[in-house]
């Protein structure tokens, strides 16, 4: 584990937004070949599981708005940093609701299976990031149906509208 002092950041791009910067000296300790995922401290307050991504300047660690928010952070505004190896299966943690259906629908977990590591990384995130597990479920099921329709392709927006569906289902239920 490596601790250091930067400033959060804020890219003026409609693409980037709040960042954290890393040098490169210190960044190179994490990197395995294409594996730049780490497990990051922010003030000793709060974890998040993040890739370092490379820019002319060296490496960065991207923030969304609600955590800087949540951890009153301002631009400029000093924070520390502990960086450790990410060596969790898929970057962040897997919603126990998520696994039970890929082991329950063999179908459905062999096209998640060829998923390349980041898409997978998605879709769990899409069902993780709610939690309550009604919803997690309901979003697990449309997430495996949508895989199950496009035989194993990813179309965010078909796969959106499938969500909505499946809440909308279980309303009437």
């Amino acid at each position: 584990m490596i601790q250091f002092t930067t400033t959060l950041q804020k890219f003026d791009s409609n693409l980037w937004g709040f960042h954290f910067p890393v040098l490169e000296i210190i960044a190179k300790n994490f990197i395995e070949g294409n594996d730049r995922r780490v497990i990051c401290w922010i003030n000793d307050e709060f974890q998040i599981q993040n890739a370092l991504i490379p820019y002319s300047e060296g490496y960065f660690l991207l923030i969304n708005k609600d955590l800087v928010k949540k951890l009153n952070l301002s631009v400029g505004e000093e924070v520390k940093l502990k960086l450790e190896k990410d060596r969790s299966e898929f970057g962040l943690p897997m919603p126990e609701s998520f696994r039970t259906l890929l082991e329950q629908d063999t179908e459905g977990n062999q096209y998640f299976e060829k998923l390349t590591p980041g898409k997978k990384r998605s879709l769990i995130y899409i069902v993780g990031k709610v939690k309550n597990i009604d919803s997690q479920l309901n979003k697990g099921l449309a997430i495996l149906h949508h895989l199950k329709m496009e035989e194993g392709k990813l179309d965010f927006k078909k796969m959106n509208q499938l969500i909505i569906e499946y809440n909308q289902r279980s309303k009437l239920i």
